[in-house]
């Protein structure tokens, strides 16, 4: 899984105001001395369906996809895109000994690692870590039915509108960028026909509000795109 993983500091990590607030100094440094992190190149998979669960994990740098497999062996769904410092585990490592889903980088990643038994040992003796640590699963389960139902509430054009202000806004901060998902993907994130997302994205192009190059993607007229994803 990963390269061979890499030890690492605590000390400028961003990891201190994720979820260890509520943690002395001296137990932070402990914990961080056995952190490890794992680089996944683009297309890798950081977790089967089905592995055991051993580990704590949290996204360090890059992007991943949460996804499950189908009855349709050549169709997967994608239930969330997770960004940087995101717990990806989060949604498993309480409720089952092994995943219920597959985690896969859709960019070179760095993920960092946690000895799950050493956290669940703190949420033991630790009730503030333990409160802070629900308020996370809470917000993380909020954040993917919110996103599930306004893509779902959405007819075509406004669901390919979500996506593509979705990587623009909350993702690159920029009109301009390179979609780090296919055209299939994008259809199984959005519950549609890789075919329709194609003809989509041809009547934007045509319609002058992105232009494509590959998967290369500048949002031209920000504005109506915006108006699509709001009324569609």
């Amino acid at each position: 899984m990963g390269n061979n993983g890499m030890l690492c500091s605590c000390k400028e990590c961003i990891v201190r105001n994720l979820i260890f607030e509520h943690v002395s100094v001296d137990e932070l440094a402990d914990y961080c001395s056995t952190k490890t992190e794992r680089n996944y190149k683009k297309g890798e998979a950081i977790i089967h369906e089905g592995d055991p669960i051993t580990s704590f994990l949290y996204i360090q740098k890059g992007l991943v996809k949460l996804h499950r497999h189908t009855a349709d062996s050549a169709y997967d769904q994608i239930i969330s895109i997770a960004l940087p410092f995101d717990l990806i585990s989060i949604l498993s490592v309480f409720s089952d000994t092994r995943y219920n889903l597959s985690i896969t980088a859709i960019e070179d990643t760095v993920v960092c690692e946690f000895d799950l038994n050493r956290i669940k040992d703190l949420v033991r003796t630790n009730g503030e870590f333990a409160l802070d640590l629900l308020a996370r699963i809470s917000r993380t389960t909020d954040n993917i039915l919110r996103r599930n139902n306004d893509i779902n509430s959405k007819n075509l054009r406004g669901r390919i509108a979500y996506i593509l202000l979705f990587f623009s806004n909350d993702i690159y901060k920029n009109r301009f960028f390179e979609l780090p998902i296919s055209r299939k993907e994008i259809a199984e994130l959005i519950g549609m026909t890789t075919e329709n997302v194609i003809r989509i994205l041809s009547e934007f192009r045509k319609e002058h509000i992105i232009r494509i190059n590959g998967k290369e993607i500048e949002i031209e007229d920000a504005d109506k795109l915006k108006m699509i994803c709001l009324h569609g």
